[in-house]
């Protein structure tokens, strides 16, 4: 066989369909984000304003978590030295997990090198501690979440998107007796639609099941003190284990579960994601702890990143844009095929100097590609005003439809 002939023909076909993707070069300028340097392909260089990064609220540039993390690189060096049972646990370590549990009001925290680590690790590992688990899958769920299903070797059930009525048929049709865990989100990142999580905790209650909640697109976000959407509705308490992560409104990177200090002993003590993985670096988990930390009183920063949001989708719908509406802060707006997408995106960098990553098959579906625009507290109404403008020119230019999705 050539194989260099199969990876050509896997390649092509990405191509053909056009949604081949391609790595933007940026670089993010301290203290000065959302604006960033775009390396063009010819080595030339052009001021860019950042529409479509995970970093919420602009904490990868606050002072307090730079102040973290300078302090403890230098007290301690760069790499934590090995995973967590071999010399990888710092008091920085420590400290991130208390503030993670504090945060969600669970005994204890557990942490991982990033948020799809987190759900694979652990939901891979559910099955070895309650034998004969049946995981009960919302069909939309993150890909770590499903991956982390797809492997645990136990029985699992699809069911449709925020349906609870279908979810309570496939509990009603097992056996009662054996155990059961329902996995859903709070926020879905390409729709911005809500998970429906006090009907699916009492569904949980009715049938004996745990929950198991993936929180990373609302944590920092969403409650009073950040805790995400469980925290905001005031059922944290009914969740058995959140996940969430440190990698977007955190502004730096990792992933964990909070849950009961003997659910956490028994993930660390099983997951081979968890025992085999080097530990975070210092720096890192401190840098984070302080971003949790701040975030649990920055209330302003929330109302203000609510609010940008809602004035954007506002001046989009104003201009007759498919955008999707749930009273998120994700802003999607549909084009509707991988070719105009990227050719929208492609202009906007090019002409306008706004970056936004065209969203394709596999993360939605065929038919549904989108620009995913997530504006943060520290757009400021020029920005605003240059991409609504942008937009427009570029809609009209592209001839597409006008025609508003319901929300």
């Amino acid at each position: 066989m050539d194989y260099n002939v199969k990876l050509d023909e896997a390649i092509q076909r990405l191509h053909d369909e056009g949604r081949y993707r391609t790595f933007i070069d940026i670089e993010r300028e301290k203290g000065n984000f959302p604006h960033a340097m775009w390396t063009r392909p010819d080595g030339t260089k052009a001021p860019i304003t950042v529409w479509c990064g995970n970093d919420y609220l602009g904490m990868g540039q606050h002072p307090v978590v730079l102040a973290a993390m300078h302090e403890a690189l230098d007290a301690t060096g760069a790499g934590s030295g090995g995973t967590r049972n071999i010399s990888g646990t710092t008091i920085y370590h420590k400290r991130l997990e208390a503030e993670l549990a504090d945060l969600h009001g669970k005994e204890a925290a557990l942490l991982f090198t990033s948020a799809y680590i987190a759900n694979d690790a652990t939901l891979s590992t559910l099955p070895k501690l309650f034998p004969g688990l049946i995981i009960y899958s919302d069909e939309l769920n993150h890909a770590s979440m499903i991956e982390g299903v797809r492997r645990n070797g136990g029985a699992k059930r699809v069911f449709r998107h925020n349906d609870v009525e279908h979810l309570r048929e496939l509990l009603a049709a097992d056996d009662p007796a054996a155990p059961k865990l329902i996995a859903f989100e709070s926020v879905y990142s390409m729709d911005g639609d809500f998970g429906p999580i006090e009907v699916i905790c009492d569904l949980a209650d009715e049938f004996g099941a745990l929950t198991y909640i993936d929180e990373v697109h609302a944590v920092g976000m969403y409650g009073p003190r950040g805790g995400g959407v469980t925290e905001r509705d005031n059922l944290a308490h009914r969740i058995d284990i959140i996940n969430g992560t440190l990698a977007k409104a955190y502004g730096v990177m990792g992933g964990y579960i909070a849950a009961s200090e003997k659910m956490c002993d028994a993930v660390r003590s099983y997951a081979p994601g968890f025992i085999f993985t080097t530990s975070l670096p210092p720096a890192v988990a401190a840098g984070a702890a302080a971003s949790v930390a701040h975030l649990k009183t920055d209330q302003e920063r929330r109302d203000k990143h609510q609010e940008q949001a809602k004035i954007l989708k506002l001046r989009l719908k104003g201009m007759g844009l498919p955008i999707i509406d749930h009273g998120s802060h994700i802003v999607p707006v549909i084009v509707g095929d991988p070719v105009h997408t990227k050719a929208l995106s492609d202009m906007l960098l090019e002409n306008f100097g706004i970056y936004v990553q065209p969203i394709n098959f596999p993360t939605v579906p065929r038919g549904t590609e989108r620009l995913r625009f997530t504006p943060s507290p520290v757009h400021g109404p020029d920005e605003m005003n240059k991409l609504v403008r942008a937009m427009d020119e570029l809609w009209s230019h592209c001839a597409l439809n006008r025609a508003e999705l319901a929300g």
